[in-house]
């Protein structure tokens, strides 16, 4: 979890603490993990390499490594799904270097307190700069302006899905299955379902 600062609470947290070191020894890390009621409980734990791919083996690789893990450590009383994916088109935005790889794409951010009234923003990413992510917002009277949201008042950031953004994925998936680096079955945002518990 080294560096994301979107922390889990309550069961998510117990289970992103269970899977974190695990996904680091198999070479991938944790964006996310959610808890939902979605065909009854659902347990999705988001991954990625430190590239930002994960294939649909690796989905499959993860699933294999994760599902005996929490069937020892058991954190659900009864059934569940497992669903292991890669953080989608639209992500989440977890670590101070993903607002620097996606600068330029719309981004909506969550506060977990109100500045000047406001807890919600959306606008184009400007980088990541003195614990602050940068971002370019309309201000009523101000027009566009680039303002800090301090990183330890986020309560949650995801990309916008916009063409633009649709448009980038593609070309860097492309990039990755020419140059070798993927085998073209990216699982980007895709979810793979383990078996249940």
């Amino acid at each position: 979890m080294l560096n994301r600062f979107i922390q889990e609470t309550g069961l998510a947290g117990s289970i992103a603490e269970l899977v974190a070191p695990v996904l680091d020894d198999l070479g991938f890390r944790l964006v996310r993990v959610d808890v939902s009621r979605r065909d009854g409980l659902t347990v999705q734990v988001m991954a990625e390499r430190s590239d930002g791919t994960i294939s649909i083996d690796d989905c499959q690789v993860i699933s294999r490594q994760l599902s005996p893990i929490m069937d020892v450590h058991d954190p659900i009383a009864g059934k569940y799904r497992l669903e292991v994916s890669s953080p989608g088109i639209d992500r989440p935005l977890v670590r101070p270097a993903d607002f620097e790889v996606w600068a330029g794409y719309e981004a909506k951010i969550g506060l977990k307190q109100p500045i000047d009234g406001r807890k919600r923003f959306h606008g184009r990413i400007e980088g990541f700069e003195d614990n602050e992510v940068r971002l370019e917002v309309e201000l009523e009277d101000l027009g566009a302006q680039t303002i800090g949201l301090p990183v330890n008042l986020i309560d949650e950031a995801r990309l916008v899905l916009t063409d633009d953004l649709v448009r980038e994925a593609l070309t860097r998936a492309k990039k990755r299955q020419n140059s070798g680096v993927g085998d073209g079955s990216d699982a980007e945002g895709l979810n793979l379902e383990a078996g249940q518990s």
